[in-house]
């Protein structure tokens, strides 16, 4: 377990789904720059259905975090209406090395 798991408790992750008007490249931009500046790991991608998808990975605080931007504050120009998150549950070691927009 990496020194960062140890000092901030349980690793958590989630999946999410986030609806409205969310898709564009500066929304996976936006996404990808929150993610970083708290510090988890995951990915994103737009789906065929104009809606946003991916997982997040880290602390649980800060997976905490990252779900209250994913559902309150977005990119500058999106609109949520809502976001789903599903399969949260604890892990005990991440499976990516960063964050990354998927295609």
């Amino acid at each position: 377990m990496s020194a960062l798991a140890k000092a901030s408790g349980a690793l958590k992750s989630v999946d999410y789904e986030v609806f409205g008007r969310v898709q564009g490249k500066d929304g996976r931009w936006y996404t990808e720059e929150e993610a970083r500046k708290l510090g988890v790991v995951g990915w994103v991608k737009n789906t065929s259905q104009g809606t946003v998808t991916g997982q997040v990975q880290g602390p649980e605080d800060k997976v905490n975090a990252m779900k209250s931007w994913l559902s309150k504050v977005g990119s500058p120009s999106s609109r949520i209406d809502r976001t789903s998150f599903s399969n949260e549950k604890e892990i005990s070691k991440l499976d990516f090395s960063g964050f990354s927009t998927r295609y």
